[in-house]
């Protein structure tokens, strides 16, 4: 059956992910957990995703009905924007969302405008469109050791700030994996190399604490996953070597923004700063990507990464 899938992989028993669309194919997922006859979605995409998290349904002979709960990482609209929509198509599931993000999604106003007076009205429109409230009724805040029964399954949530504020990761004891969203970074597929996979910390504004983010790491790694589930994008495995490369990186983005703090030109001479780890660390990890190739494909996340070590420093 997972050979028919149109959009979807399966990547551990009863887990599915979803390429959800945005950005581009293999960049933004939502993960799809079915334990007896109940499923759950863990991050959503956008609005323009839920057709294809609809299908996929379909194609494991689901029906919306069966969806007891939508599940977020976070609010960020790529992991959330989607969430309204869903909940309007999946008529018996209830959203679970940390505390700090469920009014955001009962009344989403705040969260479009913030989005909105970073890339504007046209922008925010065309990647995400309308975000529909969700009623309060229907919103569960899940804090440290929320517990989430699905089917067999018991999914525990953990508070993991340091991406954000508003963040948890979800422990599935079955399958021994974590789904991290943001908080254990993003991991592209186009940086596999014979050492394995590839991961760095994202710095997104504007909650970005490094403190934060490497006790969670720390706790997620104390669990001894078999694997991690990041957002971006989909399953990797051998979590010791990626938490060493992901806290090498975190200390020296962190040594090298404070270096240039003070600095007239400091936007720039953090991207290129921040281009140079990813450069090394991609170069001991067996890519030989070129630096013009480097710039060029994570253009976005130079720029929102460099941004969100500005907000960090100037808090600081």
């Amino acid at each position: 059956m997972t050979n028919q899938l149109t959009f979807a992989s399966s990547v551990a028993d009863g887990i599915y992910c979803i390429d959800t669309g945005f950005g581009r194919e293999n960049f933004d997922a939502s993960y799809l957990i079915v334990s007896d006859t109940q499923a759950a979605f863990v991050d959503v995409g956008t609005n323009y995703s839920a057709p294809r998290l609809m299908k996929t349904l379909e194609e494991l002979s689901l029906t919306p009905t069966q969806v007891n709960y939508v599940i977020l990482t976070h609010v960020h609209l790529d992991h959330a924007g989607g969430a309204g929509e869903m909940m309007r198509l999946c008529p018996n599931a209830q959203l679970i969302v940390h505390p700090r993000g469920a009014r955001h999604m009962i009344d989403p106003t705040a969260l479009r405008a913030g989005a909105v007076g970073v890339y504007g009205e046209e922008a925010v429109e065309e990647e995400y469109g309308q975000l529909l409230p969700i009623d309060a009724k229907r919103v569960t805040e899940a804090g440290e050791g929320f517990e989430i029964t699905l089917g067999q399954r018991q999914l525990i949530c953990m508070d993991t700030p340091g991406h954000a504020k508003h963040h948890i990761a979800i422990w599935d004891p079955v399958s021994q994996g974590v789904f991290t969203g943001d908080t254990f970074g993003l991991s592209y597929r186009e940086f596999d190399t014979d050492q394995g996979a590839f991961i760095m910390p994202t710095t997104t504004p504007i909650q970005f604490d490094p403190a934060a983010l490497r006790e969670s790491v720390e706790r997620i790694s104390a669990l001894n996953p078999e694997c991690i589930y990041p957002t971006h994008f989909s399953r990797v495995n051998d979590v010791p070597r990626l938490k060493d490369i992901f806290l090498k990186q975190l200390d020296q983005m962190v040594e090298m923004a404070v270096s240039f703090k003070d600095s007239s030109d400091r936007y720039v001479k953090i991207k290129s700063g921040l281009a140079d780890i990813y450069e090394y660390h991609l170069k001991t990890n067996g890519c030989n990507i070129s630096r013009k190739e480097l710039e060029e494909f994570l253009a976005i996340d130079l720029d929102l990464n460099t941004q969100g070590i500005e907000v960090w420093l100037d808090k600081a």
